[in-house]
Parts: C-alpha cells; structure tokens; sequence
C-alpha cells in the first residue's frame, strides 16, 4: 500500500453521507454554472473514448499508458479510454468555429490505471476541462493570470455557498491568490525538492499558482512534468523564467499539506509545438493527426485547463479522503483502515 496515505488523528467528517452528497450536488451545480460566467464558457458533451494514432489523447507524463479496446465490427481500430481532454478541447474549439473570448467546458471521466491511490489520487478522475479561444497578443503572462484569478474568485464564491448550506463550514480560502515562479522557489528553497517548495509556500500564503512547469531550472530538472504538445512552458516570460503555464496550489489543513486543485496554461503555437517536441526528442507525433492539424493552423490559440471536481468537493466539504466524495476501487486493507479511522468510503 501507499506510503502516502495519511488518516488524520481525531478525525470526523463534518457532513454524513446523506448530507454529502446533497452538498455534492450544490457544489457541482454552483461552481461550472458561475466558472462558465466568468470565463465565456458554454458546456459540450465529451467523448468517453478515443481513436488510438491520432495525437489526440493526452499522454500525461509520456509514461502511463491508457485503458483501451477494439470496439466490436471495427477490428484493426483500439479505442482508448481518455487520460484528460486537453488537445481534443482545443480540437473542437476550431471544428466548432468558438470565436475569440469565448469558449468550452466539459465533464470529463478518466480512468487511470497506472494512478498511484492515495488520500488524493483514484483510478478514476473527474473533472471540468475547459478552453477557450485567445488572440495572439493574449499569449502572455498577465492574461495567464487574470485567468487564474477569474478561476479563485469561482472558487471562493462556492465556498461560501457551501458556508451559507452548511454553517458548520466555516471559509478559510484566502481572499486573493499568490503568484509565483517554479524557479523563484527553486532559488528560494535549492535544498528541497519541487513537493517541500510547493507545501512551503502553500502553508504561507493559503492558495497560489505556481507558474512555469515542465522546462528545465536553474538545478537542471523541471519543477515536474508536462506533455509537450498542450502547454506552452517553453516561451521565456519577464525575469528570464520559463513557462505561460502552471497549477493552482491549496493549503489543506485536513491533511496538512499542499492541495492542487488545477492545472492549466496557455496552449502552444505553431513555433512552441515545434520547439517543445524538440527538447522532448519527439519530432515523429508531428505526423499525428492532431499535431498536423495544429500545424496546419487549424486551431485557434487557446488556453485551458482542468479543474477536479472530486478534488473541489473534497476541499470544500473538509474530507480526509477522496473516497469520501467519489465511486472507485480501493485496497481491502485500505478500505479497513479507513473505516477504523472514521474515513466513511462512497
């Protein structure tokens, strides 16, 4: 078993079961209803499979391989179960014709074998995935942020739509979130490794984004890593750090330690595709489909992200566990473990 599961000594969950899953379905229904306000976001309807070949699905991490079949009457085609929806949202952003300052969400179901389980991770995730259209003068930092902000300020709006449901909740989030750079941390902290900066700086601020993962620092290693046909994190920003892309940090005093709730990041270019597969030495995925197709210009600048939905839930409600909030497999000696620790699993 993990060695990253963590019971919180005296632990109790504030809501029962009956009462989470109303508040569940509050949370869900109030933070895409105000997020797709605030970012000019209109629902689709996602895909629960992909063809396999064509560059669309995402990779991850380039290591963890996706659940995939041959769907009966089409041999010599594999379907593949989506690992996250981020080059096929950007995909639909041109095949629907979204014009500039607007774009797309979608509730998107994945199913990760190679997921290591723990207090935070399942084999199954859920969450929004959104993309929305950009201008070329909009490929810059600032935008990158007032997005972030528009994002914290949906979620703080839904924590005290939980607070007003259940006063027992009371808000701890920040009223604004703190930025800063992976290399700034990397500079700050040069004896820690990426997870101590980000708990470090989590701890003190309360929320933050964490700006530009996936290039090399200043140590020589990145910060952590990301798929080089989806995020830009190769395009130099002012101070001479790296990256339009990055996550949005909580500090979970439940667990006591670092929360991340999202990643997102402005979408590469034609120039940032190109140069990005280079440094990965992956030229060949420039004849997929999808690459082609981005090649080809056939998609309009972007940026996008995810945001978890069992993550958010698990925040906003104050659970240990985020089997307390989703339907998934666990170990038996877990699923004991947890129950003798009052951690009630779905």
């Amino acid at each position: 078993m993990s060695a990253q599961y963590y019971y919180p000594e005296g632990y109790r969950s504030i809501l029962n079961l009956k009462e989470t899953e109303l508040a569940i379905a509050t949370i869900k229904q109030f933070f895409q209803t105000y997020l797709s306000a605030q970012l000019k976001l209109r629902r689709v309807t996602a895909p629960l499979f992909l063809e396999a070949g064509t560059g669309v699905n995402d990779d991850l991490n380039g290591i963890e391989k996706p659940v995939s079949f041959t769907p009966k009457g089409m041999e010599g085609t594999t379907a593949e179960i989506p690992q996250s929806l981020a080059k096929w949202k950007r995909m639909m952003l041109g095949d629907y014709k979204i014009p500039t300052g607007y774009g797309l969400y979608t509730d998107m179901n994945a199913i990760r074998p190679d997921e290591e389980p723990d207090n935070l991770h399942s084999y199954y995730v859920d969450q929004w995935d959104w993309e929305r259209s950009i201008s070329v003068e909009q490929r810059n930092l600032e935008f990158l942020k007032d997005a972030v902000r528009k994002i914290y300020a949906t979620l703080v709006a839904t924590e005290f739509t939980v607070y007003e449901n259940y006063p027992t909740i009371t808000p701890i989030l920040p009223e604004n979130i703190t930025f800063i750079q992976t290399e700034e941390l990397c500079k700050m902290y040069p004896d820690l490794d990426p997870t101590e900066r980000e708990s470090l700086v989590a701890k003190q601020y309360g929320a933050v984004f964490v700006i530009g993962i996936g290039h090399d620092l200043s140590d020589g290693k990145p910060h952590d890593g990301r798929a080089p046909d989806y995020d830009d994190w190769s395009t130099e920003t002012e101070g001479g750090f790296h990256g339009l892309n990055g996550d949005i940090l909580l500090w979970n005093p439940v667990l006591e330690r670092t929360f991340e709730l999202s990643s997102m990041g402005i979408r590469v270019s034609v120039d940032v595709l190109k140069r990005q597969l280079n440094i990965r030495g992956c030229e060949e995925r420039a004849e997929l489909m999808f690459h082609k197709r981005l090649l080809n210009g056939d998609f309009p600048e972007s940026i996008g992200g995810g945001i978890g939905q069992s993550r958010l839930c698990m925040f906003l409600l104050r659970k240990a566990h985020i089997g307390e909030v989703q339907a998934s497999l666990w170990p038996l000696e877990l699923r004991e473990k947890c129950l003798k620790n009052s951690i009630e699993l779905m």
